[in-house]
């Protein structure tokens, strides 16, 4: 298994009304919040960007790609859904 899979997928609303997307990786999230991300800035999402850089180098697990992710939803009004 891939290392930098989450154990559980994240399902979330990408910005065009009523599409989702599932997202199952560290580099699934970061491709999500560089292209399908409904805000540009906001603190949590840069600190997601960077946290999905740093499991993707190897230097932090998974779920904190993960966790991270989920915040930038919150604070971005993503509606996210957790498998």
């Amino acid at each position: 298994m891939d290392p930098k899979r989450w154990s559980k997928p994240i399902t979330f609303e990408t910005p065009r009304l009523g599409q989702y997307r599932t997202i199952a990786s560290t580099q699934e999230a970061a491709r999500a919040l560089e292209n399908d991300w409904p805000v540009e800035k906001g603190r949590q999402l840069k600190e997601a960007r960077k946290m999905c850089l740093a499991v993707l180098a190897g230097r932090k697990p998974p779920s904190e790609a993960r966790n991270a992710f989920i915040a930038a939803a919150v604070e971005a009004h993503v509606f996210v859904r957790e498998k």
